[in-house]
């Protein structure tokens, strides 16, 4: 069999909303990361078969195709091309996966994956703001197929959080716990260096912004976000800004240029739940996972679930009955933010250094995305 090996894996610091990276414009911020990645891994840029970039709300700065846009603003040679993804809050991850898949068909060998968000210039969901603007409905309104299945419910993430809070009996203060503890993590990780060796500063951006002085007194005096429900700004991602890629190679790749890769790609996926629930996807897609691999949840190492909310990771963890201890080990997007395209490319960072600094073996990704979706990817770390 084939294989699909990581060489490397870096991100831009995290920059909070309005913070260091806010006036960087997007395609630079993606130039930044590509051009930093091509200098580290030493190769050569005209042997990239191809730049596949996450983005979400590819409007203003972002549209386009920014995947190409941001090469060619690195100075890198045009005949590369480059094609963006919007799997939604997967994006970066699902161009992982593009990327595997093109070298596991042997299409390709060497392919740069990534993703680049600025949420501080282009707020999430501008797209569809938008749109309302010039007189467009948003996707799931006025269409008779969709109204016809599910009605006129609201569409809405945070709805689906309140709702999975709900149906898994999980109450507002196990979600300000679990809250102040991605804080805490990410606050010791940042301490301990941990994000060191991923992180390529950009200007005055050298650490992640995101972490904040916290407590649960403080959570609990936050309004909810919904009027009788239990989500507040505390248990929720933030808004950020920044940009992750990573190499990906063939084995005639890794032999022909002399690479040195890091991990493998074992499985990958993706799987489909209830759009209303919206964010309980990963639950199906990693039971899924787990069952095509023959893999169960105690081989896994370390685990990267995305924080869009607090309620999304503590159901996955009741569901698939995930050590705690594992998951999100050095915090979430609650305390070290969410920049949408770029968040799947800049987990996968996080879960390579995490596995390579405990010696683990297996690490698995997954993101709850809008539309009720979510990815699976499961890497094995090679022994150096």
């Amino acid at each position: 069999m084939p294989e699909a090996y990581i060489v490397d894996a870096i991100r831009t610091p995290i920059g909070k909303k309005n913070g260091a990276l806010a006036g960087v414009h997007p395609i630079d911020l993606g130039a930044h990361i590509l051009k930093s990645l091509v200098d580290r891994t030493g190769i050569d840029a005209s042997d990239v078969d191809d730049v596949v970039f996450g983005c979400v709300d590819a409007i203003g700065g972002q549209a386009g195709n920014i995947a190409r846009m941001s090469w060619l603003a690195a100075g890198l040679p045009q005949h590369v091309p480059g094609v963006t993804v919007d799997r939604q809050c997967g994006s970066s991850q699902q161009a992982i996966q593009f990327g595997a898949q093109a070298i596991l068909s042997g299409t390709a060998d060497l392919i740069i994956a990534g993703g680049v968000q600025n949420m501080s210039q282009i707020p999430i969901s501008a797209a569809m703001i938008v749109g309302k603007e010039y007189g467009f409905t948003t996707p799931s309104a006025e269409s008779v197929g969709w109204t016809e299945r599910y009605g006129d419910q609201e569409v809405s993430q945070f709805k689906g959080a309140e709702m999975i809070a709900d149906k898994w009996d999980i109450s507002r203060e196990d979600l300000e716990k679990w809250a102040l503890q991605s804080h805490e993590r990410a606050k010791a990780a940042i301490a301990a260096g941990r994000f060191d060796n991923e992180i390529v500063p950009l200007g005055d951006a050298t650490v992640d912004e995101g972490p904040r002085e916290t407590s649960l007194e403080k959570m609990a005096g936050l309004n909810v976000l919904t009027e009788g429900g239990k989500m507040t700004a505390a248990v929720a991602s933030q808004i950020s800004d920044g940009a992750s890629a990573l190499l990906l190679a063939s084995e005639e790749a890794v032999a022909k240029h002399g690479l040195k890769p890091r991990a493998r790609i074992h499985h990958m996926s993706a799987r489909g739940d209830d759009p209303i629930f919206m964010l309980s996807a990963p639950i199906p897609a990693t039971q899924h996972a787990l069952e095509k691999t023959g893999l169960t949840i105690d081989d896994i190492d370390v685990v990267e679930i995305n924080e869009a909310f607090a309620p999304v990771v503590l159901a996955w963890i009741k569901e698939i009955g995930a050590d705690p201890a594992k998951v999100n080990v050095n915090g979430g997007a609650i305390a070290l933010g969410h920049p949408l395209g770029a968040t799947g490319t800049k987990l996968m960072a996080t879960l390579l250094n995490e596995l390579e600094r405990t010696g683990g073996r297996y690490g698995l990704l997954t993101i709850c995305e809008g539309g009720g979706t979510a990815n699976v990817t499961i890497i094995e770390r090679i022994e150096q």
